[in-house]
C-alpha cells in the first residue's frame, strides 16, 4: 500500500472566522496531498494558496490524524492570513471565511469537524488520532 502525506490549515482571520473552501466533499477547510520534494509545511502554505488565493502565515503545528484504512496522513497547522485574495480554483467551487457556528452547519464530511475544534483548543496537542473508516 502506498501512503499518502497531506496537510490542513485551519486559517482564522483577525475576527476569529476560519477559511474553508467548498470542493467534492462540500465545504472544508483547505488542504492536500505533499509534492515530491516539498516539506509537509511548503505544502501547507500552497496547499491554501491554490484553493482559496490566500496567503497565510503557519502559527502552529497541532497534530497528525492516521486513516489507516486509507493510508492517509494528514498533518494539521493552524494559520493566518497575511495576504492574496479570496479565489476558486479547480478545486474550489466557492471560497470564504465564516464564523465557527456557520462552518459547524456547513461541515458535513467525516470527522473534519472535530480536527478543527481539535486544533483550535492548545490543551489537546498533540493531536494524534489512529482511525479507521
Amino acid at each position: 500500500m502506498k501512503f499518502i502525506v497531506s496537510a490542513s490549515v485551519i486559517v482564522l482571520n483577525e475576527n476569529d472566522e476560519i477559511l474553508l473552501m467548498k470542493g467534492r466533499r462540500g465545504w472544508e477547510m483547505p488542504q492536500g496531498c505533499v509534492e515530491v520534494g516539498e516539506t509537509i509545511t511548503q505544502a501547507a502554505i500552497r496547499e491554501v494558496k491554490e484553493e482559496t488565493g490566500i496567503d497565510i502565515e503557519l502559527i502552529k503545528f497541532c497534530g497528525l490524524y492516521q486513516n489507516t484504512t486509507r493510508g492517509v496522513c494528514n498533518n494539521i497547522f493552524t494559520g493566518k492570513p497575511i495576504g492574496g485574495t479570496l479565489t476558486t480554483s479547480i478545486e474550489s467551487d466557492e471560497v470564504g471565511f465564516f464564523t465557527l457556528e456557520q462552518a459547524n452547519e456547513m461541515i458535513t464530511w467525516g470527522n473534519f469537524k472535530e480536527r478543527i475544534h481539535k486544533a483550535l483548543d492548545e490543551s489537546t496537542h498533540p493531536i494524534l488520532v489512529e482511525f479507521s473508516e
